[in-house]
């Protein structure tokens, strides 16, 4: 039997009318109508869930024991190796004027020469320590940094928003004084190579901001915890683009092959996903599907554009897929509402198809309905063991 677990990143959003509400999805409507929706709260009540937590507690793992940094997602989902001593970061390419002040914390969004430009601050060494990085989509990357005497006890080099000065990497205890002064130190040398890069000098000519300093966030370190399948009994693959959501992946020993057109952006090639997920469920039992179209619209504040994703998404991506397992789920990680631009507490629409599940009164996977849905309020936690018992793989509590 066959379980397909669907993550629209970001998908809640708040107001009267969302893009959910206000969009058209025949194929969601029709297995609404045979299913059930709720609520969907990924961490708890009132917390605002992060992607890497959120993936963490919907795939049956507690992120508040399991949770080790999204440095450390970010880089496995990149193709990094992590060993014991290793710490990795998530890294925003950003824009800043001659005074480090960010002006851009994604430098327009844009991948133009962004291969080019984390290669010129690849492989450097300081102070006994290697620092690899990579580009993975648009202006993300992850940094891996390699040595002795390093850990994860240290801040972010992220402001997390604009108009404000690149913070300093400082030590959150003792352990943390050595990396926090060979990021900082890397994070200049990293400046100075790229502010008069050729590639910036080419997208600035081009009317692109230019990326001319990497910002660090998310420590993280190696963790090995129980591998999915010894923990469900099912045999899982994961269809994503994203390095963080193949990163969950890998952490929890799913298999994440690479699909050809999956950008991890809100321009994938759908149809290639939903041709692969088809593909790849003939040998495994449980598959992930990620799509993040919806996310990036809604930290750009892009009503119309989270729509418009969602529509192509039922078009070209559920439609023809749904019906072919035994147990579907389709649900959000969290809420990324247009009017805030950043994640939310708000619970997230879930909707649950069965053949034998019992319907209740809803007709369609928005927010509105899902507050009256049958399946109520869930916890990211209770998701997966539900879905183990409908294709009869979870065991009984007691005699």
């Amino acid at each position: 039997m066959k379980a397909l677990l669907v993550i629209m990143d970001g998908l809640g959003d708040r107001t009267d009318k969302t893009p959910l509400d206000l969009a058209s999805t025949p194929v969601l409507d029709s297995f609404a109508k045979k299913g059930m929706t709720g609520l969907l709260y990924p961490i708890g009540i009132g917390f605002i869930p992060g992607s890497d937590t959120a993936h963490l507690a919907i795939l049956g793992y507690d992120p508040f024991e399991f949770y080790k940094g999204r440095g450390a997602f970010e880089a496995l989902g990149a193709g990094f190796t992590l060993n014991d001593g290793d710490v990795a970061f998530r890294v925003n390419m950003a824009t800043v004027d001659d005074n480090w002040n960010v002006l851009d914390r994604r430098a327009g969004r844009n991948d133009y020469g962004m291969k080019e430009l984390f290669a010129a601050i690849d492989n450097m060494e300081i102070d006994g320590v290697k620092i690899r990085v990579t580009h993975t989509v648009e202006h993300r990357g992850a940094a891996l940094f390699s040595g002795e005497n390093l850990s994860v006890k240290v801040s972010n080099t992220d402001p997390h928003k604009e108009n404000v000065r690149v913070e300093k990497a400082e030590a959150l205890d003792k352990t943390g004084d050595h990396i926090a002064k060979v990021v900082n130190e890397w994070t200049r040398r990293a400046y100075e190579i790229l502010k008069g890069h050729p590639v910036n000098k080419e997208r600035v000519s081009k009317g692109i901001k230019p990326a001319n300093i990497p910002l660090l966030r998310g420590a993280g370190e190696c963790f090995k915890p129980e591998p999915f399948e010894k923990r469900f009994g099912v045999r899982p693959v994961c269809i994503a683009g994203g390095a963080l959501y193949k990163g969950v992946a890998r952490y929890l020993s799913f298999y994440t092959p690479d699909i050809e057109g999956a950008t991890g952006t809100k321009n994938t090639n759908l149809i290639a996903k939903k041709n692969a997920v088809l593909k790849y469920m003939q040998d495994y039992d449980f598959v992930f599907a990620h799509l993040k179209g919806t996310d990036s619209c809604g930290h750009d504040g892009d009503f119309e554009g989270k729509k418009a994703f969602i529509e192509r998404a039922d078009r070209e991506f559920f439609d023809g897929l749904l019906d072919k397992f035994d147990v579907v789920v389709v649900t959000g990680d969290h809420s990324t509402p247009c009017v805030a631009k950043r994640h939310s507490m708000d619970p997230v629409p879930i909707l649950m198809y069965h053949k034998d599940i019992r319907p209740d009164e809803t007709t369609k996977l928005c927010e509105a309905q899902a507050y009256r849905g049958g399946l109520g309020r869930l916890m990211g936690k209770d998701l997966v063991p539900i879905m183990m018992d409908y294709i009869n793989k979870a065991s009984m509590f007691g005699e």
